[in-house]
């Protein structure tokens, strides 16, 4: 075979590679879409399949194409927490954790930061003392973290099935990816950052499995601090 011929070949072969990942790439948002929109999961493997194996590539397309790139980890959440629902509320709380995030608590929080995140001193100023405090109640381990690079701590000293992850979209869904072997469940942010930071408390509570109380959802709508610390909601 002479080398042009090798070269039209090998040519060929990378534009029809390139034709088939794009359509990957375009099937997988259609169907990421139909996920978020009608709550309807076609699919679920080849979802997971493209967003590991095509992750920045994939941000890439949707912008391209018009899409906030944020939907790429939007998808990658939603399909983890539908398949791995069942199991998930089938395994004991004891051997299950909570992940939160240190941007929830509150600006004066007088928190110290341990070898598997922040010590939480129970003040009651922030949401994060009221999600521990029902989690702890339940059986669940709690842990407060400054980035995704502790939950290797956590892993290593800790034996647990399952965990609720709680972070901004993308730090959420690369979590959930790294930790795929265990039955996971996440609830993103509704408003990231490095303070100040919002989450639906009703949302990780009924993650969790605890009894909603009336009223408990109007931290969900408000400031994410607790404005009266001497009052728990729950």
């Amino acid at each position: 075979m002479a080398l042009s011929e090798f070269y039209q070949i090998f040519g060929q072969l990378v534009f029809i590679l390139g034709i088939s990942v794009l359509a990957l790439l375009s099937i997988t948002l259609v169907l990421g879409k139909l996920l978020i929109k009608e709550n309807r999961l076609v699919f679920p493997r080849l979802l997971l399949f493209t967003i590991d194996i095509f992750y920045g590539l994939f941000k890439r397309f949707s912008e391209i194409v018009g899409v906030d790139a944020k939907i790429v980890d939007q998808i990658g959440i939603e399909v983890r927490n539908k398949l791995n629902e069942r199991i998930f509320h089938k395994i004991k709380p004891e051997e299950k954790i909570l992940v939160l995030p240190h941007c929830l608590r509150h600006q004066d929080c007088e928190a110290k930061l341990g070898e598997s995140g922040l010590v939480c001193q129970d003040c009651n100023r922030c949401v994060i003392g009221v999600l521990k405090s029902k989690a702890e109640e339940m059986g669940y381990g709690v842990y407060i973290i400054p980035g995704s690079t502790f939950l290797k701590n956590i892993v290593a000293k800790n034996n647990f099935k399952a965990f609720i992850g709680v972070a901004c979209y993308q730090d959420l869904n690369l979590s959930m990816m790294k930790l795929s072997k265990f039955h996971c469940q996440g609830v993103p942010l509704l408003r990231d950052g490095c303070i100040n930071t919002k989450v639906d408390v009703k949302a990780v509570l009924e993650k969790l499995g605890a009894d909603i109380k009336k009223g408990s959802e109007k931290l969900s709508d408000e400031s994410p601090c607790n404005k009266n610390p001497s009052k728990k909601s729950i």
